[in-house]
């Protein structure tokens, strides 16, 4: 890693300037492409003004019905996505985000008609908006979804390689892990990073028994876990990594707070985690804004939040051997 780029870091943190945190590379793990943009962006595009949620929210639900009332509501004629994945890689251009992993839904692809022509799309707009952004998609299937219907459909998708990690998402354990267990057997085969979202409402148990079940490689949250020391030793010894999201645990009711963030103890210890955005056209934070707000929380020190950064700018040095495996 750059020495320059950790000493721009440490200043950036030091001197509480956002600006030069945006000059800093980091990664972006953990973003569900069509709400990853800003709400700046949107504001402009729509001319209209968007409010940020002033208020956490008390469910998932309450924070769908904002997005519905106060982002797509902007988008009268139905037709807002592209624009929305758009706002996403500007932000990810803007924010110098290295290493970009976001996700999509089947229901994304089928929005764009045929496989290839979703890719098509979906290249084009990460060469102009995003080209110094490397850029891993990530396919997202719903807890709660059919594992036999996404079976009949992942051999198409995952074909050509496009996708380079599978995703579980949505309302936390609607369904058994081991419902699809098939599934995240088949993307194995494809050289996929394996991960899930888990442990962000339920139990540290579910963490360990869902990367277990999943044979899952990462986890996205995951911060549950830091509530049984021997859970967050069974990730540290596995080195499951947790890819979490600040803010949107915070605005979720799931955290405390910044200064008593869960991160601290599941870096402590050893489990490597990275920082990411989650939802930014809802929770109206920047990965460079969660880094400031965890340092100026006193939660963290520079040095733990740079090696924090590293974690996530390396999650894909191994990509391309594991994709050429595969094929």
């Amino acid at each position: 890693m750059s020495e320059a780029a950790c000493k721009l870091f440490q200043e950036a943190l030091e001197m509480h300037s956002l600006e030069l945190m945006r000059q800093v590379p980091k990664s972006d793990l953990h973003n569900h492409v069509g709400r990853g943009g800003s709400i700046q962006y949107i504001s402009q595009w729509a001319g209209v003004e968007i409010k940020p949620a002033a208020e956490p929210f008390a469910s998932l639900a309450e924070m769908q019905k904002w997005f519905e009332e106060n982002i797509k509501s902007v988008f009268p004629d139905g037709n807002g996505y592209l624009k929305r994945v758009e706002a996403a890689f500007v932000q990810a251009q803007y924010d110098k985000i290295e290493v970009l992993a976001m996700s999509y839904g089947l229901d994304e692809i089928d929005h764009l008609g045929s496989m290839a022509d979703f890719v098509k799309i979906m290249d084009q707009m990460h060469h102009t908006f995003a080209p110094e952004v490397k850029f891993y998609p990530e396919l997202s299937i719903g807890w709660g979804s059919d594992p036999d219907r996404i079976l009949s459909k992942l051999d198409e998708i995952l074909s050509d390689h496009w996708f380079c990690s599978l995703d579980l998402c949505g309302k936390e354990l609607a369904a058994p892990p081991e419902r699809y267990k098939k599934v995240y057997q088949r993307a194995k085969t494809y050289g996929l990073k394996l991960r899930a979202h888990v442990g962000e409402f339920g139990t540290a148990e579910d963490v360990k028994r869902t990367v277990e079940l999943l044979e899952l490689d990462e986890v996205h949250h995951g911060i549950r876990a830091a509530e049984d020391a021997r859970v967050m030793n069974w990730l540290a010894d596995h080195q499951i990594q947790l890819n979490i999201c600040p803010t949107s645990n915070v605005m979720l009711k799931n955290s405390p707070g910044y200064d008593r963030y869960q991160l601290r103890d599941l870096y402590d210890h050893g489990i490597p985690v990275t920082i990411n955005s989650d939802d930014m056209l809802i929770f109206n934070s920047s990965v460079s804004e969660e880094y400031l707000k965890l340092y100026q929380s006193g939660l963290m020190t520079v040095k733990e939040l740079d090696q924090i950064r590293k974690n996530g700018l390396a999650s894909y040095h191994d990509q391309k051997q594991r994709f050429t495996v595969a094929k």
